[in-house]
């Protein structure tokens, strides 16, 4: 007598275009061609969110420097398996992405400018992997908001981080001439 055996299909992977075509608008990242959730963020991860892209793109928009986007863009980190995270803030200047409307669909373009809020239930190994995927791929900096500490963290590719304290204005003068807000705001 023979009996059938329960095998597991293998996992689907998607590409990118696959990915971005059927969880645009999700709470989901692409992993190695996997899809995983990601925690649906509290309140307080997005009144931060909202009080640093207003402040970084109050800075933009006044010195007309490039493009701005919120609300965990897509960012695609790897290709073949092909990987794209969230990121709460983006900044393209308009060396990356030309004056004008922002083009439609899945980006090919890394930004300038990347600033994640790092909520309390999220583990630093994960923060750390996260920003190492995004200067792998040319994001010029990764800025690091910290609920826990209201601190924030710079890191640029082959360089020590930066620590940005509680009573320290936040600058970015290489990415942001002349952009300056104390950290303390973006938490209060």
């Amino acid at each position: 007598m023979t009996t059938a055996t329960n095998l597991a299909a293998p996992p689907i992977r998607l590409t990118a275009d696959e990915f971005a075509q059927q969880y645009g608008g999700q709470y989901v990242e692409l992993i190695d061609g996997l899809v995983q959730e990601i925690p649906v963020p509290f309140q307080e991860h997005g009144t931060i969110c909202w009080k640093a892209a207003f402040a970084f793109g109050t800075h933009i928009v006044a010195n007309d420097l490039g493009h701005l986007t919120t609300n965990d863009s897509f960012v695609i980190t790897q290709s073949d398996p092909d990987r794209i995270r969230e990121a709460d803030i983006c900044f393209f200047s308009y060396e990356r992405i030309a004056k004008g409307p922002f083009p439609k669909g899945l980006g090919r373009v890394s930004p300038d400018l990347i600033v994640e809020v790092r909520s309390p239930s999220q583990g630093w190994d994960d923060v750390f992997k996260k920003v190492s995927e995004y200067l792998a791929v040319g994001v010029r900096v990764v800025v690091v908001l910290d609920i826990a500490i209201m601190a924030a963290a710079v890191y640029r590719k082959d360089e020590f981080q930066q620590i940005f304290d509680n009573g320290d204005d936040l600058t970015i003068p290489d990415i942001l001439p002349g952009f300056s807000v104390p950290v303390r705001k973006l938490f209060e």
